[in-house]
């Protein structure tokens, strides 16, 4: 069946081949105090300024524009099964507080262009801080809120924040998460007087409280008298944000966002990509920290006038339930969430979906690693009437770079393909040493032409170079972006990731993608999750590893039954995929390491299995999680 999008595809022709009138046309979605003089500035590559000259402003088209249709719209919906709460805040109070906290860090002396890290659960606070920071100018650097003080410092260190805001406390499965106390621990290992704004959440009354530099936020809010805080109306290339990535050993990268692009970019795929409709509501389950959670769990729905869900909370506590039993509060639209989020999910009886009337869900977008066939297919059977889009981006791009696109029309699946590519991205696959284009149905490096569309990375903070040097120097020939990701497309456009480029495992000469191997695992009915690792071997070069996480364990709870269910999943890989990615080891394990957003970390489990430095764990949610794997690899002949 050949599954053709033209509408996407027309889109897609006539940015690549029109993309001063493409762009031009879609910057028209947001408001600009002054106009742009060109829509695209590419006179020094790779860096690109989009719509420079222009100035507007990330707060007012978040907020204030809406206040004229909208101000009684809710803007928030806040759900804490933690603590109990819920509140709601319209977007004439969400203005209102965003106000009261620009007002504070007027007070403080900041000014613009200053660096706020922000470290914070999943409370409403933390996109006011985010809105009053590009309110005024700041740049802000959200640090995930269960980061070591470790990985807090080296981030208020590199972005030379001048304040770190943090709450007392935050709360994961009923456990005391002690962020004030991790915030003073950061502090002293950089050795600066660095001042921290403290909102009492009320969950930690014994949380520690410094008054020659700490700020009780309440209190100094309140003494503040009321008034009118204007906009900082920014030039398009003027910052943002700074959002962090992190590397194998060195310092984690600080991917700087720019102001009217980004804007721009966002707008567009709210309408385009996720057929968001202004008075709806978006339901992202990203933590505020990451990509997603920026870019979909505040600033897109927004800057579109939808209402956004902040949540705080597992997707199993109180029960699997919780994230239906949101969406049916909220009635929700679209929902947002993760391969990872809906494999646990899937452990569960899907009759807990069907118990919630889900009647105004249109999509549910996934992204954040490649999405396995069995999953997709559970996600299908649960939610029968929904469009379940597969999507690939990546934090330096900010925004979906393959999709389906809802917004353009009728779409259709293609198994395992996270889409076409997305209008503005001139995508293609490139050959892994040349980089030059190879044949539809060969795999190789995903690649972009420059220039980068708009909401794009801008550059490295503080390291133009290292942006020049890491992602545009794979291919000495050519000057393009590299993705760092193994990929194919066939015939009809479709695109098909096939995991990192370090993620490939080379046996003997044959070359197989982490993806592959886990797909082929995942078909087991007893498997919830897997991951493949190359470990090293003197004879092939490298041997497959696998590590499975069970649906109910309690079923293989002897010797004999464990190892049957083993050869049984070894059989599955090799029927497969063939004799060629027979597994060296299968191991079972309770979890999997995964970084806070959810993502599996195959460099960390490699390093495990080596016996060798894991490198920066900083994103490593849970470190007895690769005690698991140690234990499990001390069985292996």
């Amino acid at each position: 069946m050949t599954n053709k999008l033209p509408g996407q595809q027309e889109f897609s022709r006539r940015s690549l081949q029109d993309p001063e009138g493409f762009w031009s046309e879609q910057a028209g979605a947001i408001d600009w105090h002054d106009p742009f003089s060109k829509v695209c500035d590419f006179s020094q590559p790779p860096f690109t300024r989009w719509f420079p000259g222009g100035r507007t402003n990330l707060c007012h088209n978040s907020v204030d524009r809406h206040l004229e249709q909208r101000a009684d719209q809710p803007a928030i919906f806040f759900i804490s099964t933690e603590t109990g709460e819920q509140r709601t805040l319209t977007f004439r109070d969400l203005h209102h507080e965003v106000q009261r906290m620009a007002a504070v860090f007027l007070s403080l002396g900041l000014v613009k262009g200053d660096r706020v890290v922000l470290y914070l659960p999943m409370i409403p606070e933390a996109a006011v801080a985010m809105l009053a920071c590009v309110r005024l100018g700041l740049v802000h650097c959200v640090v995930f809120a269960g980061f070591s003080a470790e990985s807090l410092a080296k981030r208020i260190e590199d972005a030379g924040a001048r304040l770190v805001i943090t709450c007392d406390a935050g709360m994961r499965h009923g456990k005391l998460i002690p962020l004030k106390q991790t915030t003073d621990d950061a502090v002293k290992l950089i050795g600066g007087e660095v001042r921290t704004l403290v909102i009492h959440r009320g969950v930690d009354p014994c949380a520690p409280f410094n008054s020659a530099r700490d700020v009780n936020y309440a209190e100094i809010a309140d003494a503040q008298v009321p008034r009118d805080i204007p906009c900082e109306w920014l030039e398009s290339g003027e910052p943002s944000f700074i959002l962090h990535t992190s590397g194998t050993t060195a310092q984690p990268k600080g991917v700087l966002r720019d102001t009217g692009g980004y804007t721009v970019a966002l707008a567009a795929s709210m309408q385009h990509i996720f057929d968001g409709r202004p008075g709806e509501t978006f339901f992202s389950t990203a933590d505020i920290g990451w990509a997603v959670g920026h870019s979909y769990g505040v600033y897109g729905p927004l800057i579109h006038g939808m209402t956004t869900v902040i949540y705080e909370g597992l997707p199993i506590c109180p029960d699997a339930g919780i994230w239906w039993k949101i969406v049916e509060q909220t009635r929700a639209t679209v929902m947002f969430s993760s391969p990872t989020g809906m494999r646990i999910l899937k452990k569960h009886d899907v009759e807990i979906v069907h118990s919630h009337d889900l009647g105004s869900l249109r999509h549910l977008f996934i992204a954040g690693e490649p999405l396995d066939m069995p999953t997709a297919q559970w996600i299908q059977h649960a939610l029968p009437g929904v469009l379940v889009v597969d999507h690939y981006w990546q934090t330096e791009s900010g925004w979906p770079i393959l999709a389906q696109t809802p917004g353009l029309g009728a779409v259709r699946s293609r198994p395992g393909s996270p889409g076409l590519a997305v209008y503005g991205y001139d995508v293609y696959i490139a050959h892994e040493k040349t980089g030059d284009p190879v044949p539809r149905g060969v795999r190789g490096v995903l690649a972009i032409r420059l220039p980068l569309p708009p909401g794009c990375m801008s550059t490295i903070w503080q390291n133009d170079e290292l942006f020049a040097r890491h992602y545009f120097t794979q291919f000495p020939d050519r000057l393009v972006y590299s993705s760092f990701d193994y990929a194919m497309q066939d015939e009809d456009g479709f695109f098909f990731i096939h995991g990192r480029t370090d993620d490939v495992i080379n046996v003997a000469g044959h070359r197989l993608g982490t993806r592959e191997i886990e797909e082929a695992l995942n078909t087991h009915p007893a498997v919830a999750e897997a991951a493949a690792v190359g470990a090293t071997d003197e004879l092939r070069g490298q041997v497959v590893n696998c590590f499975i996480v069970l649906r109910q364990s309690d079923q293989y709870a002897t010797d004999a039954a464990r190892d049957a269910l083993i050869r049984e999943v070894e059989k599955g890989v090799v029927t497969g995929l063939g004799v060629v990615a027979r597994p060296a080891f299968i191991g079972i394990v309770k979890q999997l390491p995964k970084t806070r957003s959810g993502k599996i970390m195959r460099r960390a489990i490699l390093a495990v299995v080596d016996n060798c430095d894991p490198g920066d764990l900083s994103t490593l949610e849970d470190p007895q999680s690769l005690d698991s794997i140690r234990n499990v690899c001390a069985t292996r002949n």
